[in-house]
């Protein structure tokens, strides 16, 4: 049987061994847990066996004192081994928290993965949970059977045969229930992307009277999810239901087999009762096992999930710090496909831009431009051929290191909930290389740079204005011209604008273009994709792309020229009529 579907990754294998005492810990409780678990069968032989027909009262005294500590003893490791497997998930939430959020944050994350928070809850909690301390206690039961062998070998056999049945019960439950909660699993991540996705545009929604039409779909997917859930749900029900009977009619029939042997002489009456006990602790591991098994099939599902985000190398693994760039970037036959399609976005683009040039990139809707600013900017890896920066390919350094030289604007801002100085300043903290001074300071910089610094002052609360998601609390024009700021924060060698005036106003475009010179005049490489001409006045080069392949690539005035007169020859053409004939 195939649990999951591949190798676990060394970064999720080592994040766990770092666990390794704190599960040592709990295997050691539980051992000494079962093995005191055999106390309350002890007292109980021992009553019916020495202390009824004795009538010795001060020996029931005494193991009624022994009973009550042994408990005692038991409820204390419990209680330790909870708190084991709390310090457990916290430190796996410490360990592999950081390097799941980068991995969903990365250009190379797969975008089936992008629950990867969720999935990775569902697995620490399982790790850490009921399933776990079932896995645990399992081993035990042979245990329990060896000790009903003492008693007797008839009930040693019975145990084992209870046994076997539960585990093959359990195993038939994960047969049947297997591939219907993988399908639940994936119903439920499209019902909740669904439903985050309306949530974020709330404004948009409710102003095109879209929110009948949205809750309908939202209602129709969630239905769909929570039908699937449902179906698993009630084979798991079924199995846990047939287990639940197999356990009670064995303790039932574990009494009944030592009423009959002690009839016969052949154990002691205290035996009787002792023996359903043992049996129906034998067998409660696996009946746990078999009531969260639904637990077992989330957490194997999201740990395959956890195993897909990791699956694709990491972008910048290697520990070779690389020089600061010049900006010199290169595309070499760069293919882009659409998500999750064979549809190509950019066919065999080959460009290059070099340091203090401004190339703009021009082309119909839906020619691939965007799709070009992104590979450009690293955000995006090509399906096919290279992207390089100064002779290097861009999957030679890390997302941190290379945004350090990149400045990016996206057409919608791109602005997170923060205050302004901190997504001018990308978030960056404090640390021992660079001061909360020296941040405000680059800040400032930027906005300067931008043209955006008196816009900023005159706010409410400065640079300390807190913005909500995509930065509402701004107008359009003023959210994209921050974004700019953040752009140029720290001076980057290769700026990438994606429709950077699409919400400007003539002040606006004023800022843009002498920001643009700026990056020019200090050696910086600039990439701007544009509808409007007016920001390509200072291009030096124009690329034009058509259907994702690059069409003409040439100084501005020549490509300008061709496009004109190409155009002029389009409005020339005779119009041919199709009636008739």
């Amino acid at each position: 049987m195939k649990l999951l579907d591949g190798p676990i990754p060394s970064v999720l294998a080592d994040a766990v061994r770092t666990c390794r005492r704190h599960f040592v810990g709990v295997a050691l409780f539980s051992a000494l847990m079962n093995i005191l678990y055999i106390a309350p069968t002890i007292y109980m032989m021992q009553v019916y066996d020495r202390v009824v027909p004795t009538e010795g009262r001060l020996t029931l005294l005494y193991l009624t004192g022994v009973v009550a500590f042994a408990l005692a003893t038991l409820a204390a490791l419990e209680a330790v081994r909870g708190r084991l497997l709390i310090l457990a998930s916290l430190r796996l939430d410490r360990v592999l928290g950081g390097p799941i959020l980068t991995r969903l944050m990365s250009r190379l994350g797969p975008a089936t993965t992008q629950q990867g928070m969720r999935d990775f809850d569902t697995v620490r909690a399982a790790l850490t949970g009921p399933a776990a301390l079932a896995v645990i206690d399992a081993p035990w039961t042979p245990f329990y059977a060896l000790v009903a062998f003492l008693i007797h070998p008839a009930l040693g056999a019975l145990t084992v045969a209870g046994g076997v049945l539960l585990v093959w019960l359990a195993l038939a439950n994960e047969k049947a229930t297997r591939t219907r909660q993988q399908d639940a699993a994936q119903a439920q991540a499209v019902a909740y992307a669904v439903q985050e996705a309306s949530a974020s545009n709330a404004e948009t929604v409710r102003a095109l009277g879209m929110g009948r039409n949205l809750r309908e779909r939202q209602l129709s997917e969630r239905s769909r999810g929570l039908d699937l859930v449902a179906k698993a749900q009630f084979t798991g029900g079924r199995y846990a239901a047939a287990t639940k009977f197999v356990r009670l009619f064995l303790q039932s029939a574990a009494l009944g087999l030592g009423a009959w042997l002690a009839v016969e002489r052949q154990i002691s009456a205290g035996s009787i009762i002792a023996a359903s006990v043992l049996l129906s602790r034998a067998l409660q591991p696996v009946e746990q096992l078999v009531g969260s098994w639904t637990v077992v099939g989330q957490a194997r599902n999201a740990m395959n999930n956890l195993l897909r985000l990791f699956s694709e190398a990491d972008a910048g693994r290697g520990g070779t710090q690389l020089p600061p760039p010049r900006g010199v970037l290169s595309l070499e036959q760069a293919s882009v496909r659409a998500p999750g399609q064979s549809a190509l976005l950019l066919r065999g683009v080959t460009m290059r831009v070099e340091p203090g040039e401004i190339v703009g990139v021009i082309g119909p809707s839906g020619a691939g431009k965007t799709t070009l600013a992104k590979l450009a900017a690293g955000a995006i890896s090509p399906d096919a051929g290279l992207v390089r920066l100064d002779g290097a390919n861009l999957l030679d350094w890390t997302a941190d290191r290379l945004g350090r030289h990149v400045g990016y604007l996206p057409q919608d801002s791109g602005l997170m909930a923060g205050t302004i100085r901190d997504n001018i300043a990308r978030f960056e903290v404090a640390d021992e290389e660079r001061n909360a001074e020296a941040i405000d300071t680059a800040v400032i910089a930027a906005a300067q740079t931008a043209g955006v610094h008196e816009l900023i002052l005159q706010l409410p609360r400065g640079y300390d204005t807190v913005l909500g998601l995509g930065g509402r609390g701004l107008s359009a024009g003023q959210a994209q011209r921050i974004a700019l700021a953040r752009a140029l924060y720290r001076d980057p060698v290769l700026i990438v604008l994606d429709e950077p005036n699409s919400a400007l106003d003539a002040e606006g475009e004023a800022a843009l273009a002498a920001a643009v010179r700026l990056v020019r005049k200090r050696g910086g490489a600039v990439i701007i994709v544009a509808h409007r001409a007016a920001i390509l006045s200072s291009a030096d080069r124009l690329v034009l792309l058509v259907e994702g392949r690059v069409e003409r690539d040439g100084p501005r005035e020549e490509v300008m020229k061709e496009m004109a007169q190409r155009a002029s020859a389009v409005k020339r053409a005779p119009v041919v009529s199709r009636t008739g004939s």
